[in-house]
């Protein structure tokens, strides 16, 4: 929880995958369903890098499958004010790479969150009280956050944390903007991702742009506040000025000092503008 690997991405994404996994000491026990979540924030990706790529997901799923083929794993995403998940999944690529890996044999499949079976949960956090959350999500066997490093101007970043917001199945999710910070940490509590990964070969400076910024590298680890941690301290920010990033390792999910392992910050950092 409190190590992260911070790698180049020399040569491929999977050999980069591996070895950020290599340094934290794998995935941990995996459990059907494996659920990923990547960041598919709008239909309309302006810059080319605001989605979670799938190629991404892709590699990640292969090294999932080279440790337990007989996984079940579904990529999640819910409907939001700037796309249909059915949509994107299609425009994206996840779908194509669901039937690719069904033709190898594979349990791969994509999960409209907004169409799932909701479950009430009994929790009470600092913004829900028993909550009801798509059935998908509360029976994960393991959760992998894959998000992109953004600025953001509501919650200042978006990452493992602010990604997790994704999995709200209402489609009107601006009725959640007021007390951003207080959802993403109770969201953070509930699903506890076993496992983050930041895309960080290129960022964005605002959640859909317009401007970029060349990073090559990616982090990976399994506490999410350490894993957001490090992903603001590369962007040039400190982990002090996010207040959801700060609130959620007060919850037992990572740290905002963690071990950095691979690569150092200082030679992959690029100062990102603040959101507006």
């Amino acid at each position: 929880m409190n190590s992260v690997a911070l790698v180049k991405c020399k040569s491929s994404v999977s050999k980069a995958l591996q070895e950020g996994l290599e340094h934290i000491g794998g995935f941990g026990v995996l459990d059907s369903p494996v659920l990923i979540k990547p960041n598919i924030c709008t239909i309309s990706d302006d810059t080319g890098y605001s989605v979670t790529r799938v190629e991404v997901v892709k590699a990640l799923i292969e090294l999932l499958m080279q440790t337990d083929e007989d996984l079940s794993i579904k990529i999640v995403e819910s409907d939001s004010q700037s796309k249909f998940a059915e949509e994107a999944f299609e425009k994206f690529g996840y779908k194509q790479l669901c039937d690719d890996m069904k033709d190898l044999g594979f349990d791969v499949r994509t999960v409209d969150l907004s169409k799932d079976p909701l479950m009430e949960l009994q929790f009470v956090g600092d913004y829900f009280e028993n909550p009801e959350l798509p059935e998908t999500v509360l029976k994960a066997g393991y959760f992998i956050s894959v998000a992109v490093p953004k600025t953001h101007y509501l919650s200042f970043v978006t990452g493992a944390l602010k990604n997790l917001f994704g999995i709200l199945p209402r489609k009107d999710q601006a009725h959640y903007h007021s007390k951003i910070d207080e959802v993403i940490v109770d969201l953070a509590r509930i699903i506890r991702p076993n496992l983050c990964i930041i895309d960080a070969r290129t960022g964005v400076e605002g959640w859909n742009g317009p401007r970029t910024r060349r990073l090559d590298a990616y982090i990976v680890g399994h506490g999410a506040a350490s894993v957001d941690a490090t992903m603001a301290r590369i962007m040039g920010f400190e982990p002090e000025q996010i207040r959801h990033i700060m609130d959620s390792s007060d919850y037992d999910l990572g740290t905002i000092d963690p071990t950095v392992l691979g690569e150092s910050i200082e030679s992959i950092a690029v100062k990102f503008n603040p959101p507006r």
